[in-house]
């Protein structure tokens, strides 16, 4: 008995045929795995703590004007005296160490075309206090008002501000570390909570942006600076993408 031609050729198209299912299985099982691959999720973790200035600074500048050069010079002296004097009874500069003299100017006013009014004179001399203790400074400068009843002349400039004193926070890199780990917990939390949303599993950490620190006003209202505010809030957000996998 010979086997008919529609027999003979019904084992080759039987594995052509299961070779392309095979084929169509593989190639279906491989853009699931990549799709799976791809699947991932972006998320922020926010880390904020308050932290305390560290150093003042406070600038305090002075003015004289007179048609006189002589008599604004003594004035202006008298003036540094009193500031001086002013900042020891405060206590400040005992030691002689937290107050600088910077800025000295003479202006004549005539030379610059100006003189067609006032004094012909001015003199500018600024006294800066550089000090560690913060809450002196602050204290001393709430008292301001009490130079200006002695015949101390202020004026404002740009160089360090608005006129009062400066809080800075210098310990930025002591706490750096805890928190970029508190961020970055915060950001994994806020990963598997969507997971879980999601049905999914995370794989990893895929991207890790850390971002940059700010340091804010506490009390941020309008008209209210980081600088003049002795306690301050620091800020860090960092952005994790995480991969997710069924």
């Amino acid at each position: 008995m010979t086997d008919s031609p529609s027999r003979s050729n019904l084992f080759p198209a039987l594995l052509l045929a299961l070779g392309v299912a095979a084929g169509g299985l593989f190639a279906g099982a491989g853009v699931s795995k990549v799709r799976t691959v791809d699947r991932t999720v972006s998320v922020k973790g926010v880390a904020e703590r308050e932290a305390k200035a560290d150093l003042a600074i406070w600038p305090l500048r002075l003015v004289a004007t007179d048609d006189d050069l002589t008599r604004a010079s003594a004035t202006l002296e008298r003036s540094v005296a009193s500031v001086r004097a002013f900042l020891k009874a405060q206590g400040l500069d005992s030691a002689g160490t937290e107050v600088s003299v910077q800025e000295f100017s003479v202006q004549d006013q005539r030379t610059m075309g100006n003189y067609q009014t006032g004094s012909r004179y001015i003199i500018r001399q600024t006294l800066v206090v550089r000090s560690t203790r913060v809450d002196v400074v602050q204290n001393a400068s709430q008292h301001v008002p009490d130079l200006v009843r002695n015949g101390v002349v202020l004026s404002s400039g740009q160089e360090y501000g608005g006129g009062g004193p400066t809080f800075v926070f210098t310990g930025l890199n002591a706490i750096k570390p805890p928190m970029i780990a508190e961020a970055t917990a915060r950001a994994r939390e806020s990963a598997e909570q969507f997971a879980r949303d999601s049905k999914s599993n995370l794989s990893g950490i895929r991207h890790a942006y850390q971002g940059t620190f700010e340091i804010l006003p506490r009390d941020q209202a309008q008209g209210i600076s980081e600088e003049s505010q002795v306690v301050k809030k620091v800020r860090i957000v960092s952005t994790i993408e995480y991969g997710l996998r069924d």
